[in-house]
């Protein structure tokens, strides 16, 4: 038995990812050192982790004067840096890829989050990247939104790899279920393999205690605690929600994946979805730092850290089972709580709204990261001059 908790979880059915990429750890070496001794088995990356690889180091240099030399736009330039980092990262989890069939070695790039609410747009850019990174184990970051569900759909039917992202509720996560075996049932009709695709559903954690635990705080200050029935009613509620959420999710997966409609595309060579738990660091410090580590173990999940959170879980992760499985009961009951009356949350509404937090919290260091891009173009170009 693995005395790692990070290698304890693989062995419970668990898959870590990585919720970081930057090119100083490829060349460095370190990513390599942490797939073999942390048991990291993929990466995410977003528009905010690329913002701040690329503003705040040297190493993309010598890049962007090539692309100044070959004329190239700062655009190019920025999609030439991403697309190299993608590709690197490909190849150092191309191991890991082979070794588990599939299952994992994965690393995820973001479509423009400015494509949120386009469905070909999406799908165009997803198909560009695809084909222009080149790698077999890269996964296409699609949003959770209305617009990206038939996206997701149409690109699983051309063979690619996708990872929803920014599910926040039980039904969105249900919706990016049903895309996937669309898609899947599609390639079949048409005659082609479903053996080699790979999907993720990216359920979102932290930002749903925090948005909770904000409108607890502000019911308690409005109305005070003489007119509800138990101010300790409030406080039990504050930083469950989440985790609550989550384990439902769960139990939905096993519905899907026990269901006839599911088996008949397994049949066919079909790799489970897996859920992935997102937005995994916790925002308050009163909180302990690894609860949505230690909280939601569960076989054929995904929980995607960002390094910080991956060496606090290394140091202090207890790892006691398949956590997400207890609990259930009480997780629906504390989410049917939230409408009593002296509650009073409505959670699709918390949902709604944080998607379109979610979308904005991309679009911005996404246009910013153009922005310091374009800087560093001029800063350089002006230099050789």
């Amino acid at each position: 038995m693995a005395t790692n908790p990070l290698l304890k979880l693989n062995e419970v059915g668990q898959s870590i990812w990585m919720d970081h990429l930057d090119r100083g750890i490829i060349e460095s070496g370190e990513l390599k050192n942490m797939i073999s001794e942390q048991g990291i088995k993929g990466i995410t990356s977003n528009p905010a982790i690329f913002q701040k690889s690329i503003s705040g180091s040297d190493l993309y240099n010598p890049d962007i004067e090539k692309g100044i030399k070959d004329n190239k736009s700062p655009q190019e330039i920025y999609e030439m840096l991403i697309f190299e980092d993608i590709r690197n990262a490909c190849d150092t989890f191309r191991t890991v890829y082979d070794e588990t069939h599939g299952l994992d070695g994965y690393v995820s790039i973001e479509v423009s989050p400015h494509l949120a609410r386009d469905t070909q747009g999406t799908i165009n850019e997803a198909r560009r990247f695809y084909e222009a990174i080149g790698r077999e184990n890269v996964m296409i970051k699609i949003p959770g939104t209305p617009e990206g569900f038939p996206a997701v759909e149409q690109v699983i039917s051309d063979g690619i790899n996708v990872n929803i992202t920014l599910l926040f509720s039980v039904e969105s996560y249900l919706q990016a279920a049903e895309a996937y075996m669309r898609g899947l049932e599609r390639r079949v009709e048409a005659g082609n393999p479903i053996d080699k695709l790979a999907s993720v559903a990216s359920f979102f954690l932290s930002r749903i205690d925090t948005n909770i635990d904000d409108r607890l705080d502000q019911r308690l200050q409005e109305v005070g605690t003489e007119t509800l029935n138990s101010e300790a009613q409030l406080n039990q509620i504050k930083g469950k929600i989440a985790i609550a959420n989550a384990k439902i999710a769960y139990q939905k997966f096993k519905e899907i994946t026990a269901s006839d409609r599911w088996k008949a595309l397994e049949a066919k060579g079909a790799n489970v979805q897996r859920l992935l738990w997102a937005s995994t660091s916790t925002k308050n410090p009163d909180y302990r730092d690894v609860m949505y580590v230690e909280e939601l173990v569960g076989r054929q999940t995904v929980n995607t850290l960002p390094p910080n959170t991956i060496e606090a879980c290394a140091d202090h992760c207890n790892i006691t089972g398949d956590r997400v499985e207890e609990g259930v009961q009480e997780a629906y009951q504390l989410l049917e709580s939230l409408k009593e009356p002296d509650v009073a949350i409505d959670l699709d509404q918390v949902m709604d709204e944080l998607l379109e937090e979610g979308i904005d919290k991309f679009v911005q260091p996404f246009d910013s990261l153009m922005r310091s891009t374009e800087e560093k173009v001029k800063r350089l170009a002006s230099s050789r001059a």
